[in-house]
């Protein structure tokens, strides 16, 4: 898991990046929450989500967004944010250019970010998208959501409520020609805590479900 620099729109994003030994392996970005509560790339949830990933046979990149650890800048509100995620795309893609297939993944904030970059970037065809903040955070941009993905959200989560993620769901659902599997785990607050092994499992099982065994 080594230590990568990313040149980024504001100087150097921090990232920890996992090669896979399978040939022509799918990709995958996961993002951070936020920063301004002391979010990182190296949260519990970013790391198993990092390494279920990583398990199911992807080269992933999880990374700091601007000030934050090493990575140059500071705050923007999310707009920035998502040109350092855009970035970071840019320089996974480079490295795999042969990849099978491109993921996007975030927890909380950073599903917010992942879920915009999953608009702008049409090559992204799977999604993971933990605890995303329907409540906070307008998502009325996923109109219509392009492509089909895994939502977990935890049923005692008192920063994102269940119900405004489970509004999100029915809304997503609704769409044609996409299909979002919504895994809810009954007791999880809003950082999953001792629920940890039963969010990576429901991300591993889902990757496993998707990922044709050939594409690996």
């Amino acid at each position: 898991m080594p230590d990568v620099i990313i040149n980024g729109p504001e100087g150097r994003l921090e990232g920890r990046y996992t090669h896979s030994k399978q040939p022509n392996a799918p990709i995958a970005l996961v993002l951070h929450p936020d920063p301004r509560h002391g979010g990182t790339m190296n949260n519990k949830v970013v790391y198993n989500t990092y390494h279920a990933f990583a398990r199911n046979g992807f080269s992933v990149l999880r990374i700091n967004f601007r000030g934050v650890g090493r990575s140059q800048g500071s705050f923007d509100n999310g707009i920035g944010e998502l040109s350092d995620a855009a970035s970071a795309l840019d320089w996974l893609q480079a490295v795999n250019q042969n990849a099978a297939s491109c993921w996007i993944a975030g927890f909380s904030f950073g599903a917010w970010i992942s879920m915009q970059l999953l608009m702008r970037r049409p090559e992204i065809e799977g999604f993971v998208s933990v605890a995303p903040p329907a409540n906070l955070f307008d998502f009325s941009f996923l109109a219509p959501c392009p492509s089909s993905g895994l939502i977990v959200q935890g049923g005692a989560d008192d920063i994102v409520p269940e119900s405004s993620v489970a509004k999100l769901v029915n809304k997503l659902s609704a769409q044609k020609n996409i299909s979002v599997d919504y895994h809810l785990i009954p007791g999880s607050d809003h950082f999953f805590g001792e629920y940890l092994t039963d969010m990576t499992l429901a991300i591993s099982n889902y990757l496993a479900r998707r990922i044709e065994p050939g594409a690996r």
